[in-house]
């Protein structure tokens, strides 16, 4: 179910880490993004706790039906067929340094059959019930080489067990689009995946940091 951008208040965290920063438009010379990185992180639970797992999610959808049930979905366990979208690096636990989940997404080898894809992070429930508000010091970034194109850290979905948090649409002119599309939901993260493409942006125009790594 989605929470929509404002969710109840959670548990107070630090605010350290990525927020949104300043964007700018992209130009019509701008080719927009190709290969992109999602990079997660989050801290581990206390001693004593079991183990927060948190996970990237990415689903494709057809061109002729982009808001219809996902082609396919990749995540920790699965990969796209044709290899465009994978999952680099994997942490079920949170421990190690900088941003220990990595997806890549290889846009500019989709098939023209592709013309949507939306990335998501869930937090997996067998450990109890868990917010974004439980989750300490967890941020999320969308980087091309060295450019950051977005930056969040889940405050806006402090209530929800999982958020969209980027969309990918291809333009008239067979190049791709970014939004920052950060939407909460309530769903386990077999329900988030295939709930999360029912997301719709609002029409502003696409957008991108202009800071570098």
């Amino acid at each position: 179910m989605v929470r929509g951008d404002t969710c109840r208040a959670g548990p107070r965290r630090s605010r350290r880490g990525p927020t949104r920063g300043r964007r700018r438009p992209v130009s019509s010379a701008d080719k927009g993004p190709r290969k992109v990185e999602v990079r997660l992180k989050w801290d581990p639970s206390p001693l004593g706790e079991p183990p927060r797992h948190l996970d990237i999610i990415a689903a494709t959808y057809a061109a002729d039906d982009p808001h219809g049930r996902p082609v396919y979905v990749v995540h920790y366990d699965s990969r796209s067929p044709d290899g465009t979208i994978n999952m680099n690096r994997h942490s079920r636990t949170g421990q190690g340094y900088g941003f220990v989940e990595v997806m890549v997404l290889e846009l500019d080898r989709l098939a023209p059959s592709f013309g949507r894809v939306v990335v998501g992070v869930s937090i997996h429930q067998d450990g109890g019930h868990r917010t974004f508000g439980d989750i300490a010091n967890a941020a999320v970034v969308v980087v091309e080489k060295y450019t950051e194109l977005l930056a969040d850290d889940f405050a806006r979905v402090a209530g929800s067990t999982a958020t969209t948090v980027v969309e990918f649409t291809r333009n008239a002119s067979g190049e791709w689009d970014l939004r920052e599309v950060i939407r909460g939901f309530d769903s386990d993260t077999a329900v988030f995946a295939m709930e999360m493409g029912t997301v719709r942006a609002d029409h502003t125009p696409p957008t991108r940091q202009g800071g570098t790594l």
